[in-house]
């Protein structure tokens, strides 16, 4: 009996069969087992890419909320300043109306002044000064108040009360205070 030879490779391996024609040609393109061994590092680099850039994408998600919480807050409160400035401006126009500045100005027991004196450039003095008193005390009213409020006669007789005559105090109205604010 004929042995025939065996082909070169590792004793006790099964032998592939051998592939002829086009199977061949297509064995050829497939990696054998050193590329095989080979291409492990490159899957695990893909991998560890791919991982990375989705932590990565996690963690820039979780800044980009937090900033629009932190931007809704400030929103919030920016929103709250301006109320609270707008009433703080609704406040001084009411206080610094004409009206309010009389009032206050009664309450605090000033009267308007006298006939003023002037002086002119070259020294002389033109007109008659005069005291101030509280007899003569007119009532002084905003410009909006003027079309609709009535005005004693500046020389009525005194009210049997003592001192000024009574005169109307008209209250400003959501109207007539400060148009346009």
């Amino acid at each position: 009996m004929s042995r025939k030879p065996e082909p070169r490779g590792k004793p006790g391996l099964p032998r592939k069969p051998e592939l002829r024609g086009r199977a061949a040609r297509l064995a050829r393109l497939l990696p054998t087992g050193r590329a095989q061994a080979a291409r492990t590092p490159f899957v695990l680099l893909v991998v560890l890419l791919l991982g990375g850039g989705l932590i990565g994408l996690l963690v820039l998600n979780s800044a980009l909320s937090e900033g629009a919480f932190q931007l809704d807050d400030l929103q919030r409160e920016t929103k709250n300043l301006t109320d609270e400035e707008q009433a703080l401006q609704r406040d001084i126009d009411a206080y610094s109306a004409p009206d309010a500045l009389q009032r206050r100005a009664r309450e605090l027991g000033m009267v308007p002044g006298g006939d003023p004196a002037f002086l002119s450039p070259d020294g002389k003095v033109k007109g008659v000064p005069s005291a101030a008193s509280a007899v003569r005390a007119p009532m002084v009213l905003a410009p909006e108040a003027l079309a609709t409020a009535t005005v004693p006669p500046p020389h009525s007789a005194p009210s049997p009360a003592g001192g000024a005559p009574a005169a109307p105090d008209p209250t400003p109205s959501a109207s007539t205070s400060n148009p346009g604010r």
